[in-house]
């Protein structure tokens, strides 16, 4: 159990999955899911006030952290500079299966601390990775936006480095 100064969080693994039979067990699998998905849902919370947001990110293996884009200012960051703890999901959605009331899916959850990157050379790193993520072609868009170094002062550089994971799958 983790303890911060707003309540006690019980982590997944205070937890056991009610159906067993759809928990992913291989971290091959569940990587595989962040590695190929576009988008993660971030969940965060302060003061006993939830907060939830869509976010495309970009993944770093090496670091097994997510990195993400952000306005200099708003929201998310107040949230994150109070209380960094957050969880999320990303969810690779198979299709509504029609006339079974079901939906084919496998999903990761995972549980971490997000900081706000203040460093140059790691905000460059991170929207490398986000770059090398999302678009099929990098340079052009590098070439576009990102001219010259100053535009790494318009922008928010997230990380979150990933503490726990645990996969899901339905079928």
């Amino acid at each position: 159990m983790f303890k911060s100064k707003y309540a006690q969080v019980h982590l997944m693994t205070d937890y056991h999955m009610n159906k067993k039979e759809c928990e992913i067990k291989d971290k091959d699998v569940i990587y595989t899911i962040i590695e190929k998905g576009l988008y993660a849902v971030i969940s965060m919370c302060r003061n006993n006030s939830p907060y939830i947001v869509t976010l495309n990110y970009g993944y770093d293996k090496e670091k097994n952290a997510l990195y993400f884009h952000s306005a200099l200012e708003g929201l998310k960051l107040e949230y994150i500079n109070e209380n960094p703890r957050v969880s999320g999901t990303v969810i690779e959605d198979r299709g509504y299966m029609m006339g079974k009331c079901d939906h084919s899916y496998r999903s990761a959850v995972f549980y971490g601390k997000m900081y706000n990157i203040e460093d140059l050379e790691e905000k460059i790193h991170g929207m490398e990775i986000m770059l090398h993520h999302l678009e099929d072609d990098p340079d052009d868009v590098r070439a576009r936006i990102l001219k010259n170094k100053d535009r790494y002062n318009k922008v928010s550089i997230l990380r979150l480095d990933i503490e726990e994971i645990s996969g899901k799958e339905g079928k």
